[in-house]
């Protein structure tokens, strides 16, 4: 498992009963978890001191009760900082298990010593993007959602990189990959995070088990003669490292040779020393 295992600002303290205690720089939340399905004693002091505590209903969704919480508020991870506030479906903006990736190809960008080119795409609030800049990278910033990528701009100025060489774009993903396609633009590296299950802006639907795999094909013909990496992170139940694995090998590997990885990624809990698994990714590399 590769484990994020850096952050100063950032921790899981606890988890139990289908819940995680979270530290966000000076404040905790508890949030579901559907993977913590043990119910040990709660011996951290911060369940009873949690600054918020997202409910699941039954019915699906849920709703967040608010102790002494700010509407906005930072944390950081090395050089970046990044903007946070409690929306819907209970996230805060940061999937901090992906601190792990950032570290990967942030070395792999400072190491190339050349001009390096970078898409990340479905890029959400734009900590990977944030991370490939701060490393020395030109970088292509694509999310059909508006406020997302807006919220990846003030991330950005937050970080001291109002002024890095990226292009933000609001966009459907596909859509655009169709069209780098025919303008002949080609990329150093790839970073994608698809969603399970989404729909396009003219609803078209998006099934992450029906839609990557032409879609790998798809992006695969927009990496240039010498490429760096690609990363393909899944939060989809049933898709396991090995199919991560199997797909970047299908893909990539005839053609440009490489070696590729894929494990679970997971986050250390301070009260019992368990790494809490989420999701997978999987990482293509030509060169070690």
């Amino acid at each position: 498992m590769w484990i994020a295992d850096q952050w100063e600002d950032y921790e899981v303290l606890d988890t139990s009963g289908g819940e995680k205690l979270e530290r966000w720089g000076d404040y905790i939340l508890v949030r579901p978890d559907p993977q913590v399905i043990w119910n040990t004693p709660k011996k951290n002091a911060g369940w009873k001191k949690r600054n918020a505590h997202y409910y699941r209903s039954n019915k699906g969704g849920g709703n967040w009760e608010f102790f002494d919480l700010p509407d906005t508020w930072k944390i950081h991870y090395q050089s970046l900082t990044f903007h946070l506030q409690p929306f819907r479906f209970k996230h805060t903006g940061l999937f901090p298990e992906q601190a792990v990736n950032w570290d990967w190809f942030g070395e792999k960008i400072r190491k190339a010593k050349r001009p390096v080119k970078v898409l990340n795409l479905f890029a959400y609030t734009g900590g990977a993007t944030l991370m490939a800049a701060a490393a020395g990278a030109d970088v292509t910033h694509v999310d059909a959602s508006k406020g997302m990528v807006n919220w990846a701009k003030e991330n950005a100025a937050a970080s001291g990189l109002k002024e890095a060489p990226v292009r933000w774009l609001v966009d459907d993903c596909v859509k655009f990959v169709e069209r780098e396609i025919r303008r002949g633009n080609h990329y150093d590296g790839i970073i994608m995070d698809p969603p399970s299950y989404g729909r396009g802006p003219k609803g078209e639907i998006w099934k992450m088990e029906e839609k990557i795999f032409p879609f790998l094909q798809l992006c695969a013909t927009l990496l240039s003669e010498e490429p760096l990496f690609f990363l393909l992170n899944s939060y989809t139940t049933g898709l396991q490292p090995a199919v991560l694995s199997y797909l970047l090998h299908t893909v990539l590997v005839p053609q440009y040779g490489g070696q590729v990885e894929a494990q679970e990624i997971g986050l250390p809990v301070r009260e019992n020393g368990l790494v809490l698994p989420c999701g997978a990714s999987g990482r293509w590399t030509r060169y070690q």
